[in-house]
Order: structure tokens, then C-alpha cells, then sequence
């Protein structure tokens, strides 16, 4: 089952499906999860920790959201050993726009600066 992800002004920006991959709004797939991080489906680069369905940037601040799951930051994550790239999941079929949700506060560590883009191209 595919979550909608949101950035800091809760405009979708991706899907999520929990623990295994991230898919841009064209169901792309441009990111896999593996034990707690996310990495790049192009490059195989680290993009930073995962909670549930919060995903964080290298620096431990908050990148994407989903109203399921609390949001919050970390401290500077240590770098993780990068995992084998996984096969080239299915395209799933794209769910139904989900509604705008209201804008959080902000996250301890406060929010990233990162676009979408720019945070799957680091």
C-alpha cells in the first residue's frame, strides 16, 4: 500500500511503501528502503534515515512527511554501509490525489532545505 509523502508546506511531493520503496508523483521509482535508510534508485547514494513514514535528510532533519506518523528529527545520523540495490520493483497504480493536509509545526531539528529533487540527486 502506497502513503502519500509531503514536504515542509504539505504539498505532495511522493509516495511511500513502507520499508520497501519511495516512487515520485510520475510512479517512478526513485528511492528503496533498506534497515531504516533510504537510498537512490539512480545512484545508489545515501538520502538519510526513514521513521515509519518520515523520511529525513543526511542531517537528521525532516524532508518528507505523512500525516500517519509523528513527525520529528534526529541528530546527525552515522553513515550506513550501502545495501545490495534491490531488483526494480512493479509500477504500482497511481493512488487517488489524497488530500492537502494542515501544515505541522516545526520539527525540533526543524525542517530540511532540500527539494525533492535536490534531496534525490545528493
Amino acid at each position: 500500500m502506497l502513503h502519500p509523502l509531503f514536504d515542509r508546506n504539505a504539498k505532495l511531493v511522493a509516495w511511500i511503501s513502507p520499508d520497501k520503496h519511495i516512487f515520485d508523483l510520475n510512479m517512478r521509482w526513485v528511492a528503496f528502503i533498506c534497515n531504516g535508510h533510504v537510498w537512490s534508485s539512480n545512484s545508489g547514494n545515501w538520502l538519510g534515515p526513514v521513521n515509519g513514514c518520515v523520511c529525513l535528510d543526511t542531517t537528521g532533519k525532516v524532508f518528507a512527511w505523512n500525516p500517519s506518523s509523528r513527525i520529528a528529527g534526529t541528530a546527525r545520523p552515522a553513515r550506513p554501509a550501502r545495501p545490495c540495490r534491490p531488483c526494480t520493483p512493479c509500477t504500482p497504480c497511481r493512488p487517488c490525489t489524497p488530500c492537502t493536509p494542515a501544515r505541522p509545526c516545526t520539527p525540533i531539528n526543524g525542517w530540511s532545505n532540500y527539494s525533492f529533487e535536490q534531496w534525490l540527486n545528493q
